[in-house]
């Protein structure tokens, strides 16, 4: 790979969408050592108050309401992702535009400075509903609720989905695109 492609490479999908696979199989196709980090790194940090309303309310229909607790948390966090690439760490980020344009925003505030890939992680509601079900650890109908959405007013460098090719294949696409071979 060549020494100008991107430091870190941002995933954005809705829940089930195939992030985590994707990432992993970029793990392994991907020059050097690439970390991978994303927000249920977070919110596996996070402390169960954090979960509430004004913080990160997860609600039994699957919708998700991001508070103004949940945004300064989070904008923490992506301090410390960005400190880490700062220092020379490649990394891989698996986030979840909940709050749309928004949070790309505020992704980019944090990584101002560094070479970003923005890489769209999509696949179809009947899909990733398949996937969540088949997982048991997630609230039903929040995959499906965000397949789409999550999307909406967000610009990439690449567009992939999980649903129609396999993540393996997809990690080389995504490398070639990055960094095309000469």
């Amino acid at each position: 790979m060549n020494d100008n492609g991107p430091q870190v490479l941002l995933l954005n999908g809705g829940s089930s969408s195939g992030k985590t696979t994707l990432a992993r199989s970029l793990q392994e196709v991907l020059d050097g050592y690439w970390l991978r980090l994303g927000v249920d790194t977070l919110i596996d940090a996070a402390p169960r108050k954090l979960f509430r309303v004004g913080g990160l309310d997860l609600a039994e229909d699957g919708s998700v309401n991001v508070g103004a607790d949940f945004v300064e948390v989070e904008r923490q966090w992506m301090s410390g992702v960005a400190a880490m690439a700062a220092a020379g760490a490649h990394l891989l980020v698996e986030d979840n535009f909940v709050s749309g344009p928004a949070a790309q925003r505020r992704w980019h505030e944090a990584l101002r400075g560094l070479i970003v890939g923005w890489v769209g992680v999509h696949c179809a509601p009947d899909v990733v509903t398949a996937r969540e079900a088949g997982r048991g650890d997630r609230i039903a109908g929040m995959a499906a609720s965000q397949a789409e959405p999550v999307h909406h007013g967000i610009t990439y460098d690449l567009v992939v989905d999980t649903g129609v090719i396999d993540p393996d294949h997809l990690a080389h696409v995504v490398r070639s695109h990055f960094w095309p071979a000469k």
